[in-house]
């Protein structure tokens, strides 16, 4: 009797899922995707979605489509509410059990608010479609609803938008809502000129874009200010409500009257963490990461890989933590798929190995930072290295030619033909629109003009 085949099962179908599906498509396995969404979706460029320069389809691919061409992988909509370690099964929420031989958990990380999920509502993150248009229609409602006031004051705080987190995103977004207002919008209403609007980038630590060289933190800054962005480092957010922000800066504290708020501070590890930490006893750490043996399996578990953003993985210096950004969880789900077989074949398993290749962050239009170590770079050059390796990175072929065809035309054009507003308030909703009757009373604080720092979320 021939021996059964063996089954892989695969958690998320982002990065490292997908990445680890696909690195076994020649082998002799059965592999199973399990997502909550059909699709795979490119984060990085989430904030052009939220900007109105990309449409969601654009950076999203349908995991089947993706995988249609791989015999041995099937795919499964469902979501995840439990683990039975010792039946070797995955439980899904309409009672499902998936059986597994090797199991893959790479189901990412959602927003960290810091002890404070009430500022959630008021202040979006960046992790999903919806998230992206949800951030899309409050930028675009807030000019909308100053076109609307006559009171200056009012108008004022419908115009500040704040930026909470300098990393990457962080910096993207406050660049992205600058060519909106700037560039994009400035023809387009008769009553308000959207160029005043007010950019602020609130970030804790003391310079942008903290892990690159502080060369090109510095780069970033005098671009961002440039570009008309207040970049206020050291900054300590301390509320978030529907009209206001507060921070805490020297000492002093700051209240910004706004209601267009976008979080890009912190994140923290998909729930399924400590699911799959409480049955199997597994160490986690303050966000939510599960602690990881050298090989990415967990302690006494050599059929159980946990990657990509849930994962608290180090350097060979065992000290370091791998940062969570997309080439980490691509590398490590290439790596799991490899480790399993090479298990299978009763080969010796290597520890994992990061191969960092470098940082890169864009600013605006042909504006860039690279951080490549053996060179360091920023400007014209570095924006248009940031276009090929997010253009090659895309998934889908035909996703490429549009997103290359969209950046042409927005380049040529500074139009941004996605600006579209696709809800609108309700009693059930509030916070899906604004209304232009609503009493807006926060006292307006002068602006900041600070130095430019950036931390990645």
């Amino acid at each position: 009797m021939a021996d059964a085949i063996h089954r892989v099962v695969i958690i998320g179908g982002g990065f490292g899922g997908l990445n680890a599906a696909q690195a076994l498509r020649r082998e002799r396995v059965d592999v199973t995707l399990i997502d909550r969404r059909n699709f795979h979706l490119f984060q990085p460029l989430l904030y052009q979605v939220a900007t109105g320069a990309l449409s969601p389809a654009n950076i999203a691919s349908p995991l089947r489509s993706v995988l249609k061409n791989q015999p041995n992988t099937r795919v499964m909509l469902g979501d995840v509410t439990g683990f039975d370690i010792s039946g070797k099964e995955v439980v899904l929420a309409d009672g499902t059990r998936v059986g597994y031989d090797s199991l893959i958990v790479a189901a990412g990380a959602g927003h960290s608010y810091f002890a404070h999920p009430e500022w959630e509502a008021h202040a979006p993150g960046l992790k999903t479609i919806e998230d992206a248009t949800a951030i899309r229609r409050r930028v675009l409602q807030a000019f909308e609803d100053a076109e609307l006031h006559d009171d200056p004051q009012v108008r004022a705080k419908l115009l500040n938008f704040v930026i909470v987190g300098a990393g990457p995103t962080g910096v993207e977004m406050a660049g992205a809502i600058s060519e909106l207002a700037h560039h994009t919008l400035r023809k387009d209403f008769r009553s308000i000129d959207p160029a005043t609007a007010r950019i602020v980038l609130l970030e804790h630590a003391p310079r942008v874009l903290m892990p690159f060289h502080p060369n090109l933190s510095e780069r970033a800054r005098r671009e961002l200010q440039h570009m008309g962005v207040e970049v206020v480092t050291g900054a300590m957010v301390t509320d978030i409500q529907a009209e206001a922000v507060t921070y805490q800066r020297d000492g002093q504290t700051v209240v910004i009257p706004t209601r267009t708020v976008v979080w890009a501070a912190g994140v923290k590890a998909s729930p399924l963490g400590k699911m799959l930490a409480d049955a199997t006893g597994a160490n986690l750490d303050r966000a939510g990461r599960i602690e990881v043996e050298p090989d990415l399996t967990l302690p006494g578990h050599r059929d159980l890989y946990v990657i990509g953003d849930m994962a608290l993985g180090r350097y060979p210096d065992g000290k370091t933590q791998l940062p969570g950004v997309a080439p980490v969880a691509m590398q490590q789900g290439k790596y799991a798929a490899k480790a399993i077989v090479r298990r299978l074949r009763n080969s010796p398993v290597e520890p994992f190995r990061y191969w960092d290749k470098g940082s890169m962050a864009t600013i605006g239009r042909a504006a860039a930072v690279a951080d490549l170590y053996f060179v360091r770079f920023g400007g014209y050059l570095a924006w248009l290295a940031w276009l090929f390796i997010h253009l090659m990175y895309i998934v889908a072929f035909q996703n490429r030619l549009l997103v290359l065809f969209q950046w042409f035309g927005n380049y040529l054009t500074r139009n941004r033909a996605a600006r579209l507003i696709t809800e609108v308030a309700s009693d059930d909703n509030p916070q899906a629109g604004t209304t232009p009757n609503r009493e807006m009373t926060t006292q307006v604080a002068p602006p900041t003009r600070a130095a430019v720092t950036a931390t990645p979320s």
